[in-house]
């Protein structure tokens, strides 16, 4: 009965059941869909492991760590420096390998798109973005405020742990999920009403809670990509459904420390797409969230909200080496976060919460999503108190500020490749091979300024200007 509730329910999250005679196993819902090119060339060192979700056992929670089965199809191919593709979430450049019984231990590394696949062309008009498949990533070392000690690890690599470590929990349809990283509690969400993020933290005397989200109405994607030779020739998404941003907090300090903490929500919100040319891709929402606190003083609070109408779409075209936004802007506030500040300022109460929002036609998870994305960053700077300069005046500033960064590749936050890096090298006292450090990014890539715009009141010289 549970294999019968478990492919049922894979069917659903698929949504491939008219089309095939035999529904996705659990391995493939969990891992993700085989490959199988058809009018695709892959890269030379690219190894597809046969058997798909089957032939994989595990998967640590930072992603790095596949247990794979030894005796699967081309596994026996597999090398450091070789690219592994054995689903579209495991796929990766093999940093290390080491055998385990009847299995493999791979440590694995980000690649780009153009790394996997030398020619090949891909496109769909109509990605209704509904009812994600939510994948969480559990507790990544990467997510805590120091990597593990080397003694928590095996002689080998990372995915021989000792016992409790932590592996990649299963996915989930609908629902709420909580997750954590440097002291944050984190509920992500996605994507009728928008892409948003709830958070919370309580520490050190210093408490924040607040709402940060991208808001949509119904949103769609159309992409296409073109490679040739390993190179991209073309390439164009765009999310359509009219586009919104919206922010509110409290946040206080009593005696407490201020602090800046940037990091990836530790869960991927996924829109499976099916085979396109033979290579499975999902359509993925992943955020970022970064928070300042600049509090001048012992005790204090803040709190604020505001909303305001972005876009109707957003996307890029890229062709002939030439990256463009594609955005049909229209900005308008709907209402004021200056208007809203208050608080008890006993000395400046600044605050910068930042949201990073991308979307991802592609392969592979979390840090390592490779293919065609379009990222927004908002950043809202908020200060209150009468200590910015002038006993008679209680100034209030707010900034925001909207950038977006699209192309074809992958990127990771520069303080977690510190981390991932600084963790791969605990292994090289028992490596006969060195792991070489990953990078922050890779493939070809564009940044635009969607808008910026800063309000302080009163409008007298003492109160100067909003710390962004």
């Amino acid at each position: 009965m549970r294999r019968l509730l478990a492919a049922a329910l894979a069917c659903l999250l698929l949504a491939g059941c008219g089309s095939t005679s035999q529904s996705p196993s659990e391995e493939d819902l969990r891992y993700g869909a085989a490959p199988k090119p058809d009018g695709v060339t892959l890269q030379p060192d690219v190894v597809v492991v046969g058997g798909g979700g089957n032939a994989i056992r595990d998967v640590t929670a930072d992603g790095l760590s596949w247990r794979i089965d030894a005796h699967a199809p081309n596994a026996g191919d597999l090398k450091p420096g070789s690219v592994m593709f054995v689903t579209e979430r495991a796929v990766g450049r093999v940093l290390d390998i080491a055998p385990a019984g009847d299995d493999l231990l791979v440590t694995i590394g980000p690649v780009d798109l153009t790394e996997v696949i030398r020619d090949g062309t891909f496109a769909k008009d109509d990605v209704t973005l509904a009812d994600p498949v939510i994948y969480p990533a559990g507790e990544p070392f990467w997510a805590e405020e120091k990597p593990p000690p080397p003694s928590t690890y095996g002689r080998s690599v990372p995915v021989q742990r000792k016992a409790g470590q932590p592996t990649q929990p299963g996915p989930q349809r609908g629902g709420d999920i909580a997750t954590r990283a440097l002291g944050y509690t984190v509920y992500p969400t996605c994507c009728t009403n928008g892409a948003g993020a709830h958070f919370s933290y309580d520490d050190g005397g210093v408490r924040l809670v607040g709402t940060v989200t991208l808001t949509t109405q119904r949103p769609n994607a159309a992409f296409h990509l073109a490679i040739g030779a390993g190179k991209v020739t073309r390439a164009e998404l765009e999310i359509s459904g009219g586009f919104g941003i919206k922010v509110d907090f409290e946040a206080g300090i009593k005696d407490g420390q201020n602090h800046k903490k940037s990091f990836p929500i530790a869960a991927d919100l996924s829109f499976p797409i099916g085979a396109v040319a033979g290579i499975p891709l999902s359509f993925t929402v992943s955020q970022t969230l970064s928070v300042t606190t600049a509090f001048g003083a012992k005790v204090g609070t803040i709190k604020g909200s505001g909303e305001f109408d972005l876009a109707g779409s957003l996307g890029f075209g890229y062709a002939n080496g030439t990256f463009g936004p594609h955005v049909t802007q229209h900005f308008q506030r709907k209402s004021s976060l200056l208007n809203s500040l208050t608080g008890v300022p006993v000395g400046v109460m600044g605050l910068v919460i930042e949201q990073g929002v991308r979307f991802t036609v592609g392969i592979s998870a979390f840090l390592f999503k490779a293919g065609v994305y379009f990222e927004l960053n908002t950043r809202y700077g908020m200060t209150l108190g009468s200590a910015l300069g002038a006993a008679y005046a209680e100034c209030r500033g707010t900034a925001i500020g909207i950038n977006a960064t699209f192309g074809v590749g992958y990127t990771i936050l520069e303080p977690v490749v510190k981390v991932i890096n600084s963790f791969l090298s605990l292994l090289k006292p028992f490596k006969v091979v060195t792991i070489p450090p990953i990078n922050s990014s890779g493939g070809i890539s564009s940044t635009s300024e969607i808008y910026k715009n800063e309000e302080v009141i009163p409008k007298v010289s003492v109160c100067g200007q909003v710390p962004v």
